[in-house]
């Protein structure tokens, strides 16, 4: 049974819906360019891996410290006096946070540490630094490359003071090794500013320097620079995170990054020390103010202590030994009390002032309060008037006496607690853990780098194809052209990997091969043999047996299809002749392996006649019709009388008359051959063509009076095709595996 090609037009298959037709066109567009998405995505996993070789590990320090929210320590034992010095109140976590963030503490750190000196060797560009990162033997390695410049691995520097001028803060300097530990200083655009050796501090302007280690080849330089206190902070900032573990845990999580596992350590350790410290030293120096201030108040109250005492013991010697009955007792008692608080008061509201005015509340609500006790001791006043002179005298002295003893021994009592607490100040924070380093880099594990160097060349792959699909607007769909053009596309020839490898077994041989005949079951063939039929219908109404094939432009296979096509219906027991009038570049006679000569030029010239041009082939029932030599004027050659006799004389020995002709865009030939034959058909070839230039090569031929009947679609590629659910010009096949 005979294959079959059904052409679009007569398949009447169904349109896909809008879903279907766009999965299946962005697969199509993705196979099509598999390579390139290859090419980009494999880029992308080689960049990845020369990350990986090139990048410096950056490995984790980290530790805990603990937050107790209580009051000041010096506070312990001494309820009644913690008002008065002014200690109440919890540490708060995230006041604590801050405090750890604060210039305070950091800046201590980063003086400590010279974390604003930065000094490193000059590596080669690239892969210098990764090259050196992965030299473990011990000593200085070769420069490589004769560049004794770059430091290659081994090299080390250790500078303990570096001074700049103002201007040159954050800016980079260099430094270039002697021999015997000698260097050299260079400024901007390698002026020089200072010579020094290893182990003494050397000095010139204001620039100076103390290296107190270095390690290098003579001629290997080292980049350093001072950074200004703001850009050293900001550094460490970078690098340096805290946070609480859990809410309201009191636990704090410090962690510092960097790429030396030795020095972040350390670093750290030395910011939770800072911290520590500044917090023992705050507790500290709360008890000293306080103690500062009540041994200041301590000599006067002894000294009013004495005199009470003095007049007390006065007044019994004069007056003989007296004593107090109950009722006096107990007024004096009272009036102990009330002055004792007074007093008290008084001392309370004197350390507030030192913190805050006198229209704070706190200060008032100890102004109210002492008022409140004046009054109190206005009342046992008008007691004690009622008693007799005697019986006052000895109870104002008594209560005197008293009341500054008793203020004196709780004053002596809280400045020996004060002395106790200072010297055991324990601050309200404490390290947990102390600095711990991680034995693995941190961060993205190789592995991992990979995959999104894979993924991240994926999607730019994707986005180049989307960004090359959007410039082109070539014609890949044979329903473009019937919705664009109105013209039909008779049928539909995929591509042919057989054709590829005759052109190139062929190449440069006298006689080719024909596809029809070497592969008759080559799918493009098959297509040809539904061409056949539609060919049949087109010429049934028309005046000549003549088929006229052309294009819009060369390379679009218009031979192939000439001569395959003519090969085909040659098969069929017909009668065909295929005339090459490409007058300028016609080439059918080689893949027949005839010559080029007696043929059209020598017909219209009236050197040869029809019997002369008319060359039998080794395929029955074909002939054709070579070009013959070429003419300076085609053209006119094609316009000449002798050339439409020519096709007369063919028309009546021949079943059907196949014409290949030049492309129409690039010269007329078409239009002119066009205006003798039965039907014209113009060759398109897919994912070569704008819609734009299908038009203006249809119009060219119309213009000229040429009607075209269709179009043929060359070079289909049917792998990427089948993924075009919606694309009803497919290439389908219906054929018996074998006989019956």
């Amino acid at each position: 049974m005979e294959h079959q090609n059904l052409s679009p037009a007569a398949q009447g298959l169904d349109d896909q819906d809008d879903d279907g037709l766009a999965l299946g066109e962005i697969l199509a567009v993705l196979i099509d360019y598999r390579w390139l998405i290859a090419a980009i995505t494999i880029a992308g996993v080689l960049l990845g891996a020369a990350w990986t070789f090139i990048a410096r590990p950056e490995y984790k320090a980290s530790g805990l410290i603990q937050v107790e929210e209580k009051a000041s320590s010096a506070l312990t034992g001494l309820k009644e006096l913690g008002s008065l010095m002014g200690l109440a109140g919890d540490t708060t976590v995230a006041a604590e946070q801050e405090i750890l963030n604060s210039r305070m503490v950091l800046e201590k750190v980063i003086d400590k540490q010279r974390l604003n000196i930065s000094a490193e060797p000059a590596y080669f560009p690239l892969i210098g630094r990764a090259i050196a990162n992965r030299y473990k033997d011990e000593g200085l390695a070769a420069p490589l490359f004769g560049l004794d410049g770059f430091a290659w691995g081994g090299e080390s520097i250790k500078v303990d003071s570096l001074s700049v001028p103002r201007d040159m803060l954050d800016e980079k300097l260099s430094l270039k090794v002697g021999a015997d530990g000698a260097f050299e200083l260079f400024a901007d655009a390698d002026e020089p500013v200072l010579k020094g050796n290893t182990g003494t501090r050397a000095t010139a302007g204001q620039y100076s320097i103390f290296v107190a280690q270095m390690a290098a080849r003579p001629g290997t330089r080292f980049k350093l620079v001072r950074l200004s206190a703001d850009q050293a902070l900001e550094e460490l900032n970078k690098k340096y995170a805290i946070k609480e573990r859990g809410k309201k845990s009191g636990i704090l999580d410090i962690s510092l990054q960097g790429k030396d596992p030795d020095k972040i350590g350390v670093v750290l350790d030395d910011i939770l020390n800072t911290y520590v410290r500044q917090n023992v030293e705050r507790r500290s120096a709360e008890a000293e103010s306080t103690l500062a201030f009540l041994e200041k108040q301590l000599p006067e109250i002894k000294r009013q202590m004495d005199v009470a005492e003095a007049a007390y013991n006065n007044y019994r010697q004069t007056r003989g030994s007296l004593d107090l009955n109950i009722e006096t007792q107990s007024v004096l008692q009272s009036l102990v009390e009330v002055d004792n608080q007074i007093v008290a008061l008084r001392q309370e509201r004197d350390e507030l002032r030192q913190y805050f005015t006198a229209e704070h509340p706190r200060i008032q609500a100890a102004n109210a309060r002492i008022e409140q006790l004046k009054q109190r001791r206005a009342q046992f006043d008008t007691s004690v008037a009622k008693l007799p002179d005697t019986q006052q005298e000895v109870l104002r002295l008594a209560r005197d006496v008293e009341v500054n003893t008793a203020l004196y021994t709780n004053l002596v009592n809280t400045a020996q607690q004060l002395r106790v607490s200072k010297a055991g100040t324990v601050g309200d924070v404490r390290v947990i853990d102390s600095a711990a380093v991680t034995s693995q880099p941190v961060g993205l594990k190789p592995v991992a780098i990979l995959a999104i160097g894979g993924f991240l060349g994926l999607m730019v792959s994707l986005a180049a194809v989307w960004f090359i699909r959007t410039l082109r607007v070539v014609v890949e769909n044979p329903d473009e052209i019937e919705s664009r053009l109105g013209l039909p596309v008779y049928a539909s020839i995929p591509h042919s990997s057989e054709e590829v490898a005759i052109n190139k077994r062929t190449k440069g041989a006298k006689a080719g091969e024909l596809l029809a005949v070497s592969n008759p079951e080559d799918d493009a063939i098959e297509s040809l043999r539904s061409l056949r039929t539609t060919i049949h219908f087109a010429l049934l109404d028309a005046q000549q047996n003549s088929l006229l094939i052309t294009g819009p432009s060369p390379g679009l296979g218009k031979s192939f299809i000439s001569k395959n096509l003519g090969a085909v219906l040659a098969q069929t027991g017909k009668r065909i002749v295929i005339v090459d009038a490409d007058l300028r570049r016609g080439h059918i006679n080689k893949e027949f392996g005839l010559k080029r000569e007696t043929g059209i030029s020598e017909f219209v010239a009236g050197e040869a006649s029809i019997d002369d041009v008319v060359k039998p082939t080794a395929v029955p029932n074909l002939w054709v019709v070579t070009t013959g030599q070429i003419p300076p004027n085609p053209s006119e050659l094609l316009m000449h009388l002798r050339f439409e006799e020519l096709l007369e004389k063919l028309g009546e020995r021949f079943d059907t008359l196949i014409v290949d002709a030049p492309p129409i865009l690039a010269v007329s030939d078409a239009a002119i051959i066009g205006r003798h034959v039965g039907a014209t058909l113009m060759v398109a070839r897919a994912g070569r063509h704008p819609v734009r230039e299908l038009e203006q090569a249809v119009k060219r031929l119309n213009q000229s009076g040429v009607h075209v009947k269709g179009f043929v679609f060359n070079d289909l590629d049917t792998s990427k095709q089948r993924y075009r659910y919606g694309y009803k010009g497919y290439v389908y096949r219906y054929s018996y595996k074998g006989k019956a």
